[in-house]
């Protein structure tokens, strides 16, 4: 006998919520505020605007249907099913903070404050959900993949990130799918995709007046930029840029340690030591975002 469909509604906390967990009670978060010349009104509707998306998402989910709630926090602990439907109420990046952990589950991104975050991957309001979780229309997006020779692996949807743990430069060997290699010293490597070519990687783009033509966030490709690679006698800046097809891979061999993360998540990372490889690649998975 089949499960019935699960709906997990995966939320972050609010800015409220933390701010009374730092302090200890709501006077004392109103009093450091007060002392700065702010007060809580504004994470007050903040905070209600998000409890009302909830509200009207959870009405929204079918009695025959199993229900789940997760934080953000709680992401990397959670296991989703295979008959999962996720609803992420929140901000674009809350979304792709749970791509990475799903394996084609439908992902609904719901926008609680729409005059506040722009809704690229959270475009529905709330009222939505209900007809959304009856009939749904699924845009494929890629990722992207990163994996270590000794087994390490991460996903993720924007971007990932390649440098040192702190602001000194990365130093490693570099290998395009075009066969040029350079060793390097830099700021660190982004690897994005279509969706995370409108964040980071386009900041880059356009600071370099670079004329790659990006990717679309359904394309099956990546972008990769340099971010201000050191000329010397040891290492070189004629390979700081390009496209990956789904066929290829950039390789990068670690000459210090590195860190590698994605969508700016640092508590999530790969780690590098002096003479491991990495592999960057568009990642089999996709995230299944419901239109």
């Amino acid at each position: 006998m089949s499960l019935p469909p699960r709906a997990v509604i995966v939320h972050r906390a609010t800015e409220l919520t933390e701010l009374v967990a730092r302090h200890g009670t709501r006077q004392q978060a109103g009093f450091f505020l007060k002392t700065r010349g702010r007060d809580l009104a504004e994470l007050d509707a903040r905070h209600q605007f998000q409890q009302q998306a909830l509200a009207t998402v959870s009405a929204a989910i079918p009695l025959d249907w199993r229900r789940a709630v997760a934080e953000r926090a709680d992401l990397d602990r959670f296991v989703f099913g295979p008959e999962d439907v996720v609803v992420a109420v929140g901000q674009d990046g809350l979304v792709a903070n749970v791509a990475k952990y799903l394996d084609g589950q439908p992902v609904i991104g719901v926008n609680p404050e729409p005059d506040r975050h722009p809704g690229v991957l959270v475009p529905h309001p709330p009222a939505a959900v209900a007809g959304l979780l009856r009939e749904r229309h699924v845009e494929q997006r890629t990722m992207v993949a990163a994996s270590t020779d000794d087994g390490q692996r991460l996903l993720a949807l924007n971007e990932v990130y390649v440098g040192h743990r702190t602001h000194q430069s990365a130093r490693y060997r570099l290998a395009s799918p075009e066969g040029l290699e350079e060793r390097q010293s830099s700021s660190g490597l982004l690897v994005g995709t279509g969706t995370g070519s409108t964040g980071w990687c386009r900041s880059a783009w356009q600071e370099r007046r670079s004329r790659l033509a990006l990717p679309g966030p359904t394309d099956p490709a990546l972008c990769w930029f340099v971010r201000e690679a050191w000329p010397s006698p040891a290492t070189g800046t004629s390979c700081t840029e390009g496209l990956l097809t789904a066929t290829d891979h950039l390789t990068v061999t670690a000459e210090a340690d590195l860190v590698v993360f994605g969508d700016g998540i640092e508590s999530d990372s790969l780690t590098l030591t002096w003479g491991q490889q990495l592999q960057i690649t568009v990642a089999e998975t996709r995230l299944n975002l419901v239109r």
